[in-house]
């Protein structure tokens, strides 16, 4: 173009420019001919688990190779889920002839449900970089988001370790013992005396002591409240969520202790129920119903749920009930029904901290309305542990914990009930 216009002046260099022309031409020619009679032959393949894991880093693998003769440099646009509201997601990759490379990426899903992977696009182009073409790989896909089974597997490794020196799980030290023999091995310094196996010591001439284990068998419930107030979202997943995904936890390693594990959920109505079992299928039973459950909008009707607590949970039971108390008022007009289930069975409520009001109430100050407002801050909060506070007064177990701790301290708590043999 530039060649052409300086013609205008210079009258001598349009010959010039038409033969830099005709050469730009031919090289475009070749350029396309290479690009489309073959010698760029593309497969790619989307490899990823079953399922994703909801509130996880779930790790992507795209494997892509050319079967063509030249290298190629390209643009892969991998069409995501629209939940993942992500719209300009690609790489820029440069492939030799027949080379295979491996692409990993991670995303983070938040909310439970199908979701559905198009096609993965590469925009290819020779070395001369004239021209380029579109090609459609990896076809489209749907991969569910269930409850998060990375979770499940993780703390499942953390409560059956033998060493403590993982991070977050307790371990706790035994108060008495249950009644179920294990076996008998030697004494060490820590083991209860009022142990010891006083035939076996002669015996061996050493000291012996009886080791005892958990009680098996017990049943083990998760009750979840999915009314309006377990919509709240913090770090992109709702209560409801977490709550979900912690039910998940602790049945897998209720069952994994030989214990029973049960599922209720609940608004103005009863949603999922499953009997408290002991199966090989009762997991999947669990993480089926879980995937299923929607919020609801309505207020959470707790004496439909006293009656079907005394309906379906026949025997006393251990019960982990997930709600959300965000005043006193609305505490209050549970704790009647709370006190009765608590009677009948070994009740565990779990309430939410609002992290984002504590690190609000802890910003520095800079204007008069923010003493105001860190003020109100401080007292929900407060409110919050007087909540607590009321509950253990009626011998109700609480844990007032972070959203993101929640399955960390639910499953401290269940081995410390385990430990001191109180279910």
């Amino acid at each position: 173009m530039c060649f052409y216009i300086a013609s205008f002046a210079l009258p001598w260099l349009l010959p010039l420019a038409n033969i830099v022309l005709m050469v730009l031409s031919a090289v475009l020619i070749v350029d396309i001919i290479l690009l489309y009679a073959g010698s760029i032959r593309l497969r790619a393949e989307r490899v990823t688990t079953k399922m994703l894991s909801l509130g996880d880093a779930n790790t992507i693998a795209i494997f892509i190779t050319n079967y063509g003769g030249l290298k190629t440099e390209m643009d892969l646009y991998d069409e995501l889920p629209y939940q993942l509201q992500r719209r300009n997601f690609h790489f820029k990759e440069y492939l030799g002839a027949g080379e295979t490379k491996e692409i990993r990426y991670e995303i983070r899903p938040l909310k439970r449900g199908e979701y559905h992977f198009g096609f993965l696009n590469a925009i290819t182009s020779t070395t001369l970089g004239l021209s380029a073409r579109r090609l459609q790989l990896a076809q489209p896909q749907m991969i569910p988001v269930y409850p998060s089974v990375i979770q499940m597997k993780k703390f499942e490794l953390l409560a059956f370790a033998r060493i403590s020196n993982f991070e977050g799980v307790k371990k706790l030290r035994r108060i008495g013992h249950s009644y179920e023999f294990e076996q008998i091995k030697s004494y060490v310094q820590g083991d209860d005396i009022r142990s010891i196996n006083w035939k076996a010591t002669s015996r061996r001439n050493s000291l012996m002591v009886n080791q005892y284990e958990d009680e098996r068998s017990q049943q083990v419930y998760t009750i979840i409240d999915k009314s309006r107030s377990m919509h709240m979202p913090f770090n992109g997943l709702s209560l409801l969520d977490y709550s979900i995904n912690t039910s998940l936890v602790i049945s897998n390693i209720a069952l994994k202790k030989y214990d029973k594990a049960g599922l209720i959920t609940f608004s103005h109505s009863i949603g999922s129920t499953l009997k408290a079992e002991s199966s090989e299928l009762q997991l999947k039973k669990i993480l089926n119903a879980l995937y299923y459950e929607k919020p609801q909008s309505h207020e959470a009707n707790y004496d439909l749920l006293y009656r079907a607590v005394k309906n379906i949970i026949r025997s006393r039971s251990l019960i982990f009930l997930y709600l959300n108390f965000e005043s006193s008022y609305a505490m209050e007009r549970a704790l009647p029904v709370l006190q009765k289930i608590n009677q009948l069975h070994l009740l565990v409520v779990m309430i939410f901290e609002n992290t984002e009001l504590i690190e609000y109430s802890r910003k520095k100050v800079e204007y008069v309305s923010d003493i105001y407002a860190q003020t109100i801050a401080q007292q929900l909060l407060n409110e919050k542990k007087q909540i607590a506070s009321r509950l253990r007064k009626y011998g109700i177990q609480v844990i007032l914990s972070r959203p993101e701790d929640l399955s960390i301290n639910t499953v401290n708590k269940y081995l410390e009930l385990k430990a001191r043999s109180l279910i």
